[in-house]
């Protein structure tokens, strides 16, 4: 315990009630200027191979056809499962007596993102740049 001597004391020494925050307040602004400065390179440091697909064509208007992709992978065209060279196939035909296509991808949320990308490169290579991405809706938040 630190103590000093009070004036009124003779010789004795009394407790010190006060605190000396200013070491504490130095170290934590040293602290925060070292957080503040090394932040940045932390979030920059984070690897990702991403998949790699065919170049994207350029944009056209409206009609769609829904393609499904399942949690096994499996592809859909409307209802009629087909292969990924099949379905480009068959959208490149309905590109030419269609050229405003366009095309919903409906996937399950367990479907890995390399599928994802090979069916948008499928659809990409095909011709048809209207893409759309169906999703359920979130569930309203209940209020007290």
């Amino acid at each position: 315990m630190l103590s000093r001597r009070h004036p009124s004391d003779e010789g004795g020494f009394s407790p010190m009630s006060e605190i000396n925050v200013t070491p504490l307040v130095d170290v934590m602004l040293v602290l925060l200027t070292i957080f503040m400065i090394t932040a940045p390179f932390l979030l920059q440091s984070v690897k990702v191979k991403l998949p790699q697909t065919a170049p994207v064509a350029t944009l056209k208007n409206e009609p769609a056809l829904v393609v499904t992709v399942q949690l096994d992978g499996k592809t859909s065209l409307g209802k009629e499962e087909i292969d990924l060279l099949t379905l480009e196939a068959r959208l490149k035909g309905v590109l030419e007596k269609s050229p405003e296509v366009a095309v919903q991808l409906r996937a399950d949320t367990g479907v890995p993102y390399g599928r994802i990308t090979e069916v948008m490169a499928a659809v990409s290579r095909a011709g048809i740049a209207k893409l759309t991405f169906i999703t359920a809706s979130a569930p309203a938040a209940k209020k007290p």
